[in-house]
């Protein structure tokens, strides 16, 4: 399995974390949540699939990767040197 960065906001809060093999692809979070896990595309903001996350999960994860957009762009462009 590929290598990943990993961020928690607080406990209990979603995890978020990007894949060290996926350099190539736009600019991405992926989020999980006990089984759930969803990717999330960040310019814009858009889920790009979810597995197993509840419909308020999911919305939770939306607002967060939204709050924090910045902060994955810039998290995305250190862990990729880009």
């Amino acid at each position: 399995p590929a290598a990943r960065g990993h961020y928690r906001m607080a406990e209990g809060s979603p995890g978020f974390f990007f894949y060290s093999n996926e350099r190539l692809e736009p600019p991405h979070v992926h989020v999980e949540k006990g089984d759930g896990e969803a990717k999330f595309w960040l310019d814009p903001v858009q889920v790009a699939y979810s597995h197993r996350l509840t419909p308020a999960e999911l919305r939770r994860a939306r607002e967060l990767v939204f709050q924090h957009q910045a902060m994955f762009k810039e998290r995305w462009n250190e862990h990729f040197r880009r």
